[in-house]
């Protein structure tokens, strides 16, 4: 059961790595520092897109509207870092 653990502590770390990548692309691109027609780049900007949307989705439905300013990557990374805290605080010591 740890390594199950484990494993869902590992990949969490990775789709924090992937939201971060995501709200970086997001300001090269809104401040035209890359162009998403170069494919390479629009690759990675559909990559980043399709894996984090879903996500973001339900948290930027419940959100108001702030001008402009999308602060749901941040909700989601302090969500996930609140799940790894659960997952390393109260269940491994009930494991090991």
């Amino acid at each position: 059961m740890r390594a199950v653990l484990e494993v869902i502590l590992v990949a969490l770390d990775i789709y924090w790595f992937i939201l971060i990548a995501s709200a970086i692309m997001s300001w090269l691109v809104a401040f035209n520092v890359v162009n998403v027609r170069n494919e390479v780049v629009g690759a990675i900007w559909n990559f980043l897109y399709q894996v984090t949307e879903p996500a973001l989705r339900p948290i930027r439905r419940f959100l108001p509207n702030l001008g402009g300013i999308d602060v749901s990557p941040v909700i989601l990374l302090l969500l996930i870092l609140l799940i790894q805290k659960i997952i390393e605080q109260n269940l491994i010591p009930l494991v090991a």
